[in-house]
């Protein structure tokens, strides 16, 4: 018989600027993120093809919103998973900045 795999545990990754969901160790999926001043903008979001189906996205940015509201900070959600989460999780709305035009031209410097 077969262990039970262990639970998916989300870690912030600073030095990458994103939250990872690790399966068994492995990294399934991540949020990406930048800094801008008490914004955390988040503008990318995937999970691995094999671990799809599993509900690990939506894990992956509850934890990560619960840190950025544990920090002190606020959501700025570009990236239209996180957008598309929010709009179902308005546990998370005191804490959310809208979308503008100065915050993608800065997220587009910032890019690159």
């Amino acid at each position: 018989m077969s262990q039970p795999s262990a639970a998916p545990t989300v870690e912030r990754n600073d030095a990458e600027h994103r939250y990872e969901i690790l399966v068994d160790g492995k990294r399934a999926g991540l949020t990406a993120y930048l800094d801008r001043g008490a914004q955390r903008v988040f503008y990318h979001t995937e999970v691995d093809d094999a671990f799809a189906g599993q509900g690990l996205a939506s894990r992956l940015v509850q934890e990560a919103l619960t840190d950025v509201r544990q920090a002190g900070k606020r959501i700025v959600p570009v990236c239209p998973y996180v957008a598309k989460f929010l709009e179902k999780h308005e546990e998370f709305a005191d804490i959310t900045d809208p979308v503008t035009p100065d915050v993608l031209q800065w997220l587009e410097d910032e890019l690159g």
